[in-house]
């Protein structure tokens, strides 16, 4: 593993890990505020809403400052705005921090895909997959010092405090390995000031917003739906959420040598296969057993679609960094409503229902890969070389 993909991986284990740290703290600072479950769900919405309004700009700071200096800023901001949730003093406050913590959050996402991108033509071979399993595994293991430091009683605002130094200082590690902003990146296209898709990036898009919906309704509703469905028990119920998540992890951990055998195009197709087989099984379980096998399903088909549309939408676009922001805005839009969406199908119709719903939201993964076969890099003449095409 060369200097820069180190450096890349290691920023997106970092991200990974500032998400998985406020996850297990929510309750405290609920307990803490004396929040009710519509203010905290209002407080919740804020970090999607800073992302998806700030996401379409990064690609012009990262144009303006660089790659390298963006992505080293913006996860700079972004782990040290994790302190502040635990600080808040009142639900205003609250809603404040969450905002900014979600525009550090998109924005830092939308700038080190980007570069990510620019890594993967660098070394001529896919990576995304991989970078984003380590961002699974980064947000896994800060989920389980949380889930400790909850359990032995430990204030908020200490472990975020010093959770988020310690975050800074691994960002600021990292950063010194990321490539050098391009010589000839004056040359390129100027990014719009609010970046939206162009018709390409769209259909890539819409293979991604496939993807999130399904993954974010399952990681959501998993373990109601086996409680209501299946009638498990917490603890079984709870394991559904551990094992959609780890068949994530491991399957993006071998996304890339999955891509560089048979392609995006035909991994994204098989992906989108399985996780509608997952989805007709979750449909059809009555038992927990088989209903946890199709949420494992669902988290394995989709786990390298979200990161081969990032990788296909900047080549896409006009620039790496706006091409990402296109589709993660999209993304973003539908991992907001995707929750939502699944509860008022399951209240109005059934639960079985709402998941027979979100597998026919799957198939258009399966029927719309071919968006993602690989084409030529849009980058000026002094840029480095494209990378090489992959079979599909």
């Amino acid at each position: 593993m060369s200097r820069p993909h180190r450096a890349i991986a290691a920023v997106f284990a970092v991200h990974g890990a500032v998400a998985g740290t406020l996850a297990t703290r929510i309750p405290w600072i609920q307990d803490r505020l004396g929040l009710g479950a519509t203010v905290l769900g209002l407080a919740l919405l804020c970090p999607s809403i800073g992302a998806f309004a700030t996401m379409p700009t990064a690609s012009r700071i990262a144009h303006r400052i660089g790659e390298r200096t963006a992505t080293r800023l913006l996860i700079a901001y972004w782990a040290a705005v994790l302190a502040l949730p635990a600080l808040s003093p009142a639900p205003g406050w609250l809603f404040a921090a969450m905002l900014l913590y979600g525009m550090g959050a998109g924005m830092s996402d939308v700038v080190m895909n980007g570069h990510a991108v620019s890594v993967e033509r660098h070394l001529k071979k896919p990576i995304m997959s991989g970078l984003h399993g380590l961002w699974a595994v980064g947000s896994l293991a800060a989920g389980g010092v949380g889930i400790l430091a909850a359990h032995a009683g430990v204030d908020a605002r200490i472990h975020l405090g010093a959770v988020a130094l310690v975050l800074l200082a691994a960002g600021a590690a990292a950063g010194r390995g990321l490539l050098p902003d391009r010589a000839g990146a004056a040359d390129a296209p100027r990014p719009r000031r609010f970046a939206l898709p162009n018709r390409a990036v769209a259909v890539i898009g819409l293979v991604g917003f496939c993807a999130t919906f399904a993954e974010g309704a399952s990681a959501d509703w998993s373990a109601v739906y086996l409680t209501k469905v299946a009638g498990a028990g917490p603890g079984l119920a709870a394991a559904s959420f551990t094992v959609f998540m780890s068949c994530m992890a491991g399957t993006r951990l071998a996304g890339d040598r999955l891509v560089r055998r048979f392609g995006p195009a035909a991994v994204v197709r098989c992906g989108g296969s399985v996780a509608v087989l997952g989805g007709v099984l979750v449909v059809a379980a009555r038992d927990a057993v088989p209903g946890i096998a199709g949420f494992a399903l669902i988290g394995a088909g989709v786990a390298t679609v979200v990161p081969l549309v990032f990788a296909a939408a900047g080549n896409a676009g006009n620039t790496p960094g706006e091409g990402v922001a296109g589709v993660a805005t999209i993304t973003y839009l539908s991992g907001l409503t995707a929750p939502a969406v699944t509860g008022w199908a399951a209240g109005a119709l059934s639960y079985p229902a709402a998941f027979a719903l979100i597998t026919c939201i799957c198939a258009p993964t399966v029927l719309l890969a071919g968006a993602l076969r690989p084409r030529p890099a849009r980058l000026p003449e002094s840029a480095a070389p494209p990378v090489r095409e992959l079979r599909a």
